[in-house]
């Protein structure tokens, strides 16, 4: 006699073999995917259950109110473009021979090829050698000093090489009482940011310092700041994602200071610039990473706080900085991006991911926000559902939603915002990138665009820190 009427409904918690035997016999099952805390890690999951807002338990406790301060300070972040610069009058701590590169700190014996390109490049733009050869010679004498962006205040894409003349956006988000530096974007092709330097790279970087950086500054000076985080608005809602994708930002821009540049600076001088910008689509991404440094910065550094405050990858280590931890560096070896690549390059061309761009994903926008951009899948790889797919994941290791950030597919629900680093080791869910792909080799450029996946490794290693500097442990 049989037990069931009709056919069994299973709920299938973790390992699907086991719901194998009932399927077989015609049972409807439905999988749930789902894995331990901390994937099984007994000392993380006890760290993670002290760790928890539980208002009856001091260390609860304190971590919940400095999580919430991390929260508001993101939420009222009102990030300025106030002017354009020389690095040398503007980034603190710049020494005059001194470079900034994206990521954490590494030295230039274990830099990968882009950023070894770059920083040629950057010696020959500064003139403090002739040659290529005499640049890397300079740099092996010990008389160029590094450092990362993330030190001074700055960010940079790709190889993120900064040097003292380079003109750099300004900008400031006053309730945080934060500045923050980019340099101005090159545009695609052979560009500097990829480890390219020939006369052509050289040629643009000085028309950037000599004209395009001095015409911005002085149409600054006429318009008045820019309020970046209603142009990053905007432009979520125009189709941009404000990490890979920018058209829409960088011609809300281009509108704001149109008529500033035209009445600030000679005819000719005013053409130039427009044009760029009006040929250039990327340009607005290095004012998005500052617009997000800034905002991250205000929530950095406050006791207890789980939240991540900066993500960056230097070609060889992928790093993350978490609020309650100050200014240390958790590391693990960067991957190579899964993604679409140019005719006649594969993954055995690329190089491992690279950039400061990341900042953009630890504000909630670019791959956070990839469900405002679903066209951004044509240039990274995937399908339009995994646009949204992304941002809903994101959603699973944030602790609030940006309601200033609506994103139209998803009923204008806000952006993914406040990494929380708890979140990340008990889901097992990594943060999404959206990137560009370059060369192992420098001067090739970019090869490719792709999504990245931050390591876990670092987000683990990161909750143990907190557990000590808060008196917890996992045992």
């Amino acid at each position: 006699m049989p037990i069931l009427t009709s056919p069994a409904a299973i709920l299938n918690v973790g390992v699907a073999e086991l719901a194998a035997g009932a399927m077989t016999h015609g049972a409807q099952v439905v999988q749930l995917d789902w894995r331990p805390p901390a994937d099984g890690d007994r000392e993380l999951g006890l760290l993670l259950a002290r760790l928890e807002d539980d208002a009856d338990d001091p260390v609860g406790a304190r971590v919940r109110a400095a999580n919430a301060l991390a929260v508001e300070r993101i939420l009222s972040a009102r990030p300025m473009l106030v002017g354009v610069r020389p690095a040398s009058e503007v980034v603190p701590g710049l020494g005059p021979r001194t470079i900034l590169h994206a990521g954490p700190p590494i030295a230039w014996s274990r830099m990968c090829g882009p950023v070894r390109g770059a920083i040629t490049g950057a010696i020959l733009f500064e003139g403090w050698a002739e040659t290529p050869e005499a640049a890397v010679e300079l740099v092996e004498r010990g008389e160029v000093t590094f450092a990362p962006c993330h030190h001074h205040g700055a960010v940079g894409p790709m190889a993120g090489i900064l040097s003292p003349s380079m003109p750099v956006a300004v900008v400031e988000n006053a309730p945080g009482g934060t500045r923050a530096f980019a340099t101005m974007n090159e545009g695609l092709g052979k560009v500097l940011r990829f480890g390219a330097y020939d006369q052509e790279v050289l040629d643009r970087l000085r028309w950037l310092a000599s004209t395009l950086g001095p015409t911005l500054n002085a149409a600054l000076a006429l318009h008045g700041p820019v309020d970046l985080r209603t142009v990053i608005a905007q432009a979520l809602q125009m189709g941009d994602e404000c990490h890979n994708r920018n058209a829409a930002a960088t011609s809300l821009l281009a509108r704001r200071l149109a008529s500033s540049v035209v009445r600030s600076a000679p005819g000719f001088l005013a053409v130039q610039a427009l044009d760029f910008l009006a040929q250039n689509d990327h340009f607005f991404l290095n004012l998005s990473m500052a617009a997000c440094k800034s905002t991250m910065d205000a929530a950095h550094g406050i006791e207890g706080s789980t939240v991540v405050t900066a993500m960056a990858r230097n070609g060889v280590e992928f790093g993350i900085r978490v609020s309650g931890t100050g200014d240390h560096w958790f590391t693990a070896p960067a991957t190579v991006p899964e993604g679409l690549y140019f005719p006649g390059y594969g993954p055995a061309d690329a190089n491992p991911d690279l950039g400061d761009s990341a900042i953009t994903e630890t504000r909630g926008i670019g791959g956070f926000a990839m469900a405002a951009a679903p066209a951004i899948v044509r240039f990274v790889g995937g399908t339009a559902e995994d646009a949204l797919g992304y941002t809903r994941e994101m959603q699973r290791i944030t602790l609030t939603r940006d309601a200033d950030f609506a994103l139209p597919p998803l009923g204008f629900v806000g952006t993914p915002a406040a990494i929380d680093v708890r979140r990340v080791v008990e889901t097992g869910t990594a943060p999404v990138i959206n990137t560009g792909i370059a060369h192992k080799e420098p001067g090739v450029g970019q090869i490719g665009a792709g999504v990245a996946r931050a390591p876990l490794a670092c987000f683990a290693e990161a909750l143990r820190e907190l557990g000590r500097r808060l008196g917890v442990g996992g045992a």
